[in-house]
């Protein structure tokens, strides 16, 4: 793995296994970002999950601890899901970056990332059985044209983080093409333990450490 360390920001945060009411309505937020959902505004039209996200860096973003993630120049790239693309296939990353550079965060969006062979979902797999970051970055590929330019900073754009298996395994085979970019990743929400959670809005800014003995991931916060 070239990259190690991955920094990474999240907006949103949510408990898998529910044990309160607040939990249970962070949960049903996961749900509808997973789906991007629309959603209901008083006195206005509704809005897309991945616009509110948009809308909600833009609004608060000189606040935000993952500022440095988005700046003008920075190029915004859309995490792959572990199936094959079919056309008309809810893309969530993909929907989430394009609002995020339609209000003015970011340059572009730049859809480099394939997913070349399908991987097990995390989502339906038990934290043993996971993907590891080399089996996320096995499985994808760079399209680039190779006139093109690099960037010189990419953000990787994802709609929920675990373990950041799936960041790390993208930001390194980025990495692969692009080795003097500066890359880093975002997710609109992060799992987080029982203790750590407060509240479904909670901006953290973090890291994505890969661990060379157990060829997994750990994320702080």
């Amino acid at each position: 793995m070239r990259i190690t360390v991955l920094e990474f920001g999240s907006l949103l945060a949510y408990v898998p296994r529910i044990s309160s009411n607040k939990m249970q309505q962070a949960k049903n937020v996961m749900f509808a970002i997973k789906s991007d959902s629309f959603l209901e505004q008083p006195r206005q039209e509704p809005i897309t999950m991945s616009q509110w996200i948009a809308m909600a860096v833009r609004q608060q973003m000189s606040t935000l601890p993952f500022i440095s993630l988005f700046q003008p120049d920075t190029v915004l790239v859309p995490v792959p899901s572990s199936s094959l693309m079919q056309p008309g296939t809810l893309w969530v990353p993909d929907r989430i970056a394009t609002a995020l550079v339609k209000t003015g965060v970011g340059r572009e969006v730049v859809r480099y990332l394939t997913r070349s062979k399908p991987l097990r979902k995390a989502a339906f797999s038990d934290p043993s059985g996971r993907p590891t970051p080399e089996e996320q970055y096995e499985t994808l590929a760079v399209q680039r044209r190779v006139s093109e330019s690099p960037p010189s900073q990419i953000t990787l754009v994802d709609d929920i983080v675990t373990r950041g298996a799936t960041l790390m395994g993208a930001a390194n085979r980025l990495a692969e093409v692009f080795p003097g970019t500066r890359i880093s990743g975002f997710a609109a929400m992060r799992t987080a333990s029982p203790s750590d959670f407060t509240a479904v809005y909670d901006p953290q800014a973090g890291t994505i450490r890969f661990r060379e003995s157990t060829k997994d991931t750990l994320l702080r916060p």
